[in-house]
Parts: C-alpha cells; structure tokens; sequence
C-alpha cells in the first residue's frame, strides 16, 4: 500500500511540472533573414524560449501556489526537490521565527519642521542628486543583511533549483540579463518622465517594449515630477539610497518605486520587503536638507515584460507609518550586528 501511494504523489507531482512541447514552440519570420537592417530592443536580448520552462516550474511552485489544503513546509519543500530534482541542498530546513523583538529607539518619517508639498516657486526640473557611496550603509544592504532565516532559505532553494538547470555559467548570464532589462526599464522611464521626455514621439523599440506598455495606464496619473534617479540621506538615523521617483500619482505626492517581475503581484504582500524600502526612502527625504518640501505617500508599481497591466500599491500616510515601524526594526538590527562585528574583530 506505501509502494502504490508513493507512486501516485510521484505521479501528480510529475503531472503538475509538465509542460507542453507545443507551448514551447514557436517559429516567426525575421526582416535578418532579407539582409534588412533593424534596431536591437533591449528588452529582446534575454532568450525566453531558453527560460521559459524552468520559470513555469519555479514560479508554478511557489509557498502563495499552493492548494488549499496542502500548504507547504520547509520539509516537505526540501521532499519535493529532492523527489523531482535530486537532493540539492544538505541544510537543515530553518524553524519558523518569532516576531517578538520591540523597537527600543522610535524616530517619526515624518518632518513637523517641513511642509507637505512643493511650492510655486519650486524649480521645475527634477532634482537628480548623485548618490554619494561611502560609510552610510544603504537601504538595500541593511534589508539584505537583516533578511529572515526563511527569506534565505527560499532564496537559497531558487538559486540551487536554477543553477541545476542552467549549470552556473547559465546562472549568471540570467540573473546578468535581468540585472540589464531592470536597468533600461528604469532608464527609458527616466526618459520618459523628464520634462523633455514625449512619450509620443519615443523610439517605435521603446514604445514596443512590454515593460513599458505595462506601465501606460499609471503614468497617465502621474503628473509634478519633482525626482528622478535621487539619492537620499536621512541625517539623524544615518543610511542613504537611491530613490526612483518622487511625483504625483492621482494627486498625491509620493515616492515611487518602479519594480519587475515574472510573476504576478497583486498585493502589496507579495511584494516582500518593497515596502520597507519605499518608507526608508520617505524618511529619508523628509529629513533630507538637499529636499525642501516632504512626501507622505508611496507607490509601488510592479511591471510584466509580457505588457499585461502592471499592479500599483498606493500607500497612504497611515499604512507608511506602519512599515516604517517595521523599518526601524531592520536598521536596529543591522545595526547591532555590525556593532558586534566590530567588537569581535581583533585589534
């Protein structure tokens, strides 16, 4: 009876990774063949065909793809990979931490001493102010290095499932031709945004591009532009960034970060830490003395290369105040974990 019953989790198991041979092809005529002459789009570069299983088999698994009823574990993760894939880590699965530490120092995002919105007389070209690295940890390196036992394990468990079926070279050309697609989606957006951008009269690779048809219904909202591309430093809690965007979305100012993604995120839960990083941004702004106005906002917009619309999570003034809570934890603990570093490292 066990022998039957392990064949048949074997054999739904195999069913829910299987994939069309049909999906998988398809043949289009190109103008390189006619010795014609075509501009490159840069969204085009990354091999989809090459990719297209293996995020099928990733994302199609994922802890939110469960069914009801059957929600997975750690254990039972590792039992799966090990049953379709092969053993591919020997670690043993992290237990399920508990939320119990308390903010011991509280700072406000927001500045009593600031006023809530640009002026008039404000210059109407975007502040751009180049990040200047140096001792001040960033906001991504303090989330990085205060991610959860269980943000690692399943980062971990992706990147062990990738490198098994595109070998590690074929590893770093993907996460390589993400890193570039993120980096042009920003810069055409930049483009766009700027007071010369036209959207209208953009170049026909750009306009094609499905990161940026994604997007077409939230700029139509977005209108005030006060930052592109802008570094900021919060002078009292000492850490910095580089935020993408500070404008006004369906006439709220807020800081807005611009996301990709292969998967659908429908909810701000999905976006894991997004929302730290954009709170850390508006504390960091509103105390900033290179900013002479403040946010209370934020907007995380998350973009889909197939152009399907992209999700736009509004965070008001009350839902900002709740993550920044949650940021300052992050900052304390990172703090207290250099502090030990230092203290252990020997004269």
């Amino acid at each position: 009876m066990k022998a039957f019953q392990a064949g048949c989790k074997l054999l739904r198991s195999s069913q829910s990774f299987s994939v069309g041979s049909a999906s998988l092809m398809d043949f289009s005529t190109s103008p390189y063949s006619c010795g014609r002459k075509k501009k490159v789009n840069p969204y085009e570069e990354v091999d989809q065909e090459k990719y297209s299983s293996l995020v099928r088999s990733v994302l199609s698994r994922g802890p939110s793809h469960t069914p009801r009823g059957s929600a997975h574990t750690p254990e039972s993760l590792f039992e799966e990979d090990d049953l379709l894939y092969g053993p591919v880590s020997k670690q043993k699965p992290p237990e399920q931490e508990k939320e119990d530490r308390v903010l011991r120092n509280w700072f406000p995002i927001f500045n009593p001493v600031k006023r809530a919105a640009p002026n008039e007389s404000d210059p109407s070209v975007p502040l751009k102010i180049p990040l200047q690295k140096g001792v001040i940890p960033s906001v991504t390196r303090v989330l990085q290095e205060t991610m959860t036992k269980q943000q690692i394990f399943y980062l971990e468990r992706w990147k062990q499932r990738m490198i098994l079926e595109l070998g590690e070279d074929g590893f770093k050309e993907y996460t390589s031709n993400i890193f570039l697609q993120g980096q042009q989606f920003h810069e055409d957006l930049e483009s766009i945004l700027s007071p010369q951008g036209n959207l209208q009269e953009r170049d026909e690779n750009l306009l094609k591009s499905g990161y940026v048809k994604s997007v077409q219904h939230i700029l139509k909202d977005i209108h005030g532009v006060r930052a592109l591309e802008s570094a900021v430093q919060h002078e009292t809690l000492q850490y910095a960034g580089l935020l993408d965007c500070v404008a006004e979305y369906q006439g709220q100012l807020c800081v807005i970060d611009w996301k990709t993604s292969e998967k659908p995120k429908p909810f701000i839960q999905n976006t894991f830490d997004n929302p730290l990083q954009v709170v850390a941004y508006v504390g960091a702004m509103n105390h900033d003395a290179n900013y002479s106005f403040q946010v209370q906002c934020g907007l995380i917009v998350v973009a889909y290369k197939d152009g399907s619309p992209a999700h736009s999570h509004f965070m008001n003034g009350e839902l900002c105040s709740q993550y920044w809570t949650k940021w300052l934890l992050r900052l304390e603990e990172y703090t207290e974990k250099k502090k030990k570093q230092n203290i252990q490292k020997p004269d």
